[in-house]
């Protein structure tokens, strides 16, 4: 779902919580705090969809590419190869 779609969405659902209290005869702190919970849980909810669906993305041959160049230069050095053996001196 893209930004726009979900403020109009969420702008909608805020209009018709605030029809709803004003029907029901709330007070306008009340409606306040119910437009305030919705607009949480709208948000919370959003967050949530936009990680799921990212989490589950495939991934993309740049991501492959990258994944197997790291694997490249992050090879394992042999014991004999490593910067500061006992074999070698700067003396």
């Amino acid at each position: 779902m893209s930004l726009p779609k979900f403020i109009v969405g969420m702008i909608f659902a805020l209009a018709i919580v605030v029809g709803w209290s004003w029907l029901g005869g709330a007070s306008i702190d009340t409606t306040l705090l119910r437009v305030i919970i919705c607009a949480v849980v709208i948000q919370a909810g959003y967050f949530v969809l936009v990680y799921a669906l990212i989490a589950r993305s495939a991934p993309t041959p740049a991501d492959r590419t990258r994944e197997a160049e790291r694997k490249l230069s992050s090879a394992e050095v042999a014991e004999g190869e490593k910067l500061g053996g006992a074999g070698r001196s700067l003396h």
